[in-house]
């Protein structure tokens, strides 16, 4: 018999034990993140009544893997214009809460005496939010359609985010083990323009690949390619330096981008699950229960940390970003847990060997004992504003007022703003793909020419090839909005703006020279003058050429078109969501979907019939049925099930009318289902019948009685099948076939 590899049997125990433990989280209705990791701990050395895992280094490379998988799908779920979108206020909220319980993990760390390190790492651990197990509360609470509820998943998008720069900074000081200025600036520096990068090439390139292979891509193929995608970025970001966790995220953020993505989210998600198990149960192994009762005080010292440090800096983040005061605390006290990220940090910490051993089981009870608590923090939310409200003194209410009022009034930004936000983003985009033609040219073209030309003619090609490459990019930064209708306008409204409006494209002139001239000062030795009138010629030669206008033109149109294409694929699909939903926010006013079960009583009846904004207040102004939208339904128009009806409403009005949509649904399946059932009887045509000598057609048998005639027997006859024109005589026996209440009332008639 031969012998079992040590991985196989390590695996089947894990296995074993997390399918137990989901099955009784289940049944608890627990996060399934808890049930994994105390499997983890049922599979650790620790505890001595199970076997125990033996190959512990390989089960630590099969967690690493994991966390790639955790953080690919979290990309896909992840989309740059998401963050564009969530506004300002999500903005401000996310980075005053990280700020904070950044600053309270380190305090509490320097408290107890931790190394540097330990308090770093415990800060960052702090700063996260699970949107697992947020996700999860909303859902069993019936919370997600209210006003905070998608305030706090749009800082759940910003802190995933962050998360991640989060952790590349970690790893960088981890690194240098110290808090040099300069060097951290060179991180964020690095961290920007590789992020600007990855982003373009792969929003520019992947699409375009995949919509030029699509016919010869199967499910299994897609599965293969996505994935072949995910572990390059992977090698990619480990070769310049970043984490691998943070090239599985980029590139999961690129291929959201895609119409794709939802099948690639699909296909990933059992390879997710599998992996992302065996990092949880990882993650329980390391939980020591010595270690636990040796570091009680810590972990209570944490936990409230978390708990006071969310529901007061949460909310104070919140109110800051200009939000209500019942508003910011229903999201402060929705946060008051840590998860997935913290085991991430910890992870990294453990990786990087700059932790202490007694963080990451600290950190993992901890994050136990604050999910088993966010329930209830979540409705202790309402009642707590209620003892604030009233103890809170009148001049604090009225202040609080005015600054949320003043927050929310909203101003059009002007014409400079805009502007110049345009011409700087444009600028940094176009000058991030210059720095990469040339340094990759450097590093990989120019060795090539010098293998096969002499030196001279190898560095005249070479300068030849990069400005011709990065040619179309300089005569963008250059002209690029210099005909919008902002500078338009600026120009025309007044003859002082011109001066300003020209320094613009003086600087960025200025910057297409150097660009070149640092091209050519580094491949020849020649007269600074000449190469600067080398450089300004060339830059007029650029502006001027037709050809790299058109080009120019093309390879952005290229790129706005894959970067919107997902949401026109959905717009068309009936599922992009309307612009104007943004403005129902400073009327209190939300829009939410709503899909009609096939079991539903509302399905086949009008909305006329229904009168659904009488009853409960709400307004259907969209119906999505299949790959169609029907805007602005008449009353006349019908619900079929699998229909998905957007509504307009104040947040109690679309929670109960949520609880309706429920309700109809549990109606149908409990009461309708007798009710529904068909039977079979007969009746005989008398003297005194209503459908004596009536024809079938005419008998109303089928329009108002709702029942169907299936057969008639006449006398010395048998069954006859039906005619519609066939005569009832006195004598004939009717079969007739119908719901049981419309049958009895038609044979009792």
């Amino acid at each position: 018999m031969s012998e079992l590899a040590p991985l196989i049997s390590d695996l089947a125990l894990i296995l074993i034990c997390a399918g137990v433990m989901t099955l009784v989280f289940k049944r608890l209705k627990q996060p399934l993140v808890l049930g994994y990791i105390v499997a983890g701990f049922l599979a650790s050395p620790h505890f001595t009544l199970t076997p125990s895992v033996i190959d512990t280094a390989s089960i630590h490379t099969w967690s690493e893997i994991g966390v790639i998988f955790l953080l690919f799908a979290l990309g896909l779920e992840f989309s740059f214009k998401k963050l564009v979108k969530v506004g300002g206020t999500a903005i401000i909220a996310a980075c005053a809460i990280i700020f904070s319980m950044i600053m309270i993990g380190m305090t509490v760390g320097w408290t107890f005496g931790w190394k540097s390190m330990d308090c770093l790492y415990l800060g960052g651990m702090l700063a996260m939010s699970s949107t697992t197990i947020i996700y999860k509360a909303f859902d069993d609470l019936g919370l997600r359609q209210q006003r905070f509820a998608g305030l706090v998943l749009s800082i759940l998008i910003i802190e995933d985010i962050l998360a991640i720069v989060l952790m590349v900074l970690l790893s960088t000081v981890a690194v240098s083990q110290n808090f040099e200025g300069g060097e951290m600036v060179f991180s964020i520096g690095k961290l920007v323009f590789f992020l600007i990068l990855w982003f373009v090439v792969g929003i520019y390139l992947i699409p375009i690949f995949l919509k030029r292979s699509k016919k010869w891509v199967s499910n299994e193929t897609m599965l293969i390619l996505s994935l072949a995608m995910c572990f390059g970025m992977v090698v990619l970001a480990a070769q310049v330096g970043f984490s691998p966790a943070f090239g599985a995220f980029i590139m999961g953020s690129i291929l959201a981008e895609t119409v794709e993505a939802e099948t690639i989210e699909k296909l990933v998600a059992p390879v997710k699950d599998l992996f992302g198990a065996i990092f949880f149960v990882s993650v329980g192994m390391m939980v020591d229960p010595a270690m636990i009762v040796e570091y009680i005080a810590p972990i209570i010292t944490i936990t409230l940390a978390i708990l006071l440090g969310q529901t007061i800096f949460g909310t104070a983040g919140v109110v800051l970003s200009g939000q209500p005061l019942k508003v910011a605390m229903q999201c402060g006290f929705s946060l008051t847990q840590i998860g997935e990220f913290a085991f991430i940090i910890a992870a990294l910490g453990v990786s990087l060997n700059v932790t202490s051993s007694f963080l990451y089981p600290i950190v993992v009870a901890v994050s136990v004992i604050t999910t088993f608590l966010t329930p209830y923090m979540i409705r202790l939310a309402v009642p707590a504003y209620q003892i604030v409200e009233k103890k809170m003194p009148v001049k604090w209410k009225l202040m609080l007022e005015r600054y949320t009022a003043g927050s929310q009034t909203v101003n059009s930004e002007s014409h400079w703003k805009k502007l110049l936000m345009d011409i700087t983003r444009m600028v940094a985009i176009y000058a991030v793909l210059c720095i990469a033609v040339i340094l990759l040219s450097f590093q990989f073209v120019m060795p090539l020419f010098y293998m096969v030309l002499p030196e001279f003619g190898a560095k005249l090609v070479g300068a030849f090839f990069m400005i011709v490459c990065i040619s179309p990019f300089l005569r963008a930064i250059v002209m690029k909005k210099n005909h919008s209708i902002e500078f338009q306008t600026l120009w025309q409204d007044n003859r002082f703006n011109r001066a300003p409006l020209l320094s613009t494209i003086v600087l960025r002139m200025i910057m297409a020279v150097g660009f070149i001239l640092f091209i050519i000062k580094s491949l020849f030795e020649a007269s600074t003058m000449l190469v600067i009138g080398i450089a300004i010629a060339l830059v007029i030669l650029m502006i001027l050429s037709r050809q790299l206008k058109k080009q120019s033109i093309f390879m952005e149109r290229t790129f706005m078109q894959n970067l919107n294409f997902r949401d026109t694929h959905d717009e068309f699909k009936g599922k992009k969501r309307p612009k104007y939903e943004g403005h129902l926010l400073s009327r209190d006013l939300h829009l939410s979907d709503f899909d009609i079960p096939a079991d539903s009583l509302w399905a086949g009846y009008t909305l006329r019939e229904l009168n659904l904004g009488n009853k409960y207040g709400v307004h259907v102004v969209s119906i999505i049925r299949g790959l169609h939208r029907i805007n602005i339904p008449g009353a006349n128009v019908r619900l079929f099930p699998g229909d998905t009806i957007q509504v307009i409403g104040t947040d109690e009005q679309l929670v109960e009318f949520s609880k309706q949509v429920e309700r109809v649904s549990c109606a149908a399946e409990e009461n309708e289902i007798e009710k529904r059932e068909m039977h079979l009887k007969q009746f005989v045509v008398d003297e005194q019948s209503p459908f004596l000598n009536t024809t079938i057609m005419n008998s109303g048998i089928r329009n108002q009685y709702r029942c169907l005639v299936v057969g008639v027997e006449k006398e010395n006859t048998s069954l006859l099948s039906p005619d519609a024109n066939m005569m009832l005589e006195e004598g004939d026996v009717v079969w007739v076939v119908g719901e049981i209440e419309d049958v009895y009332q038609l044979v009792n008639k």
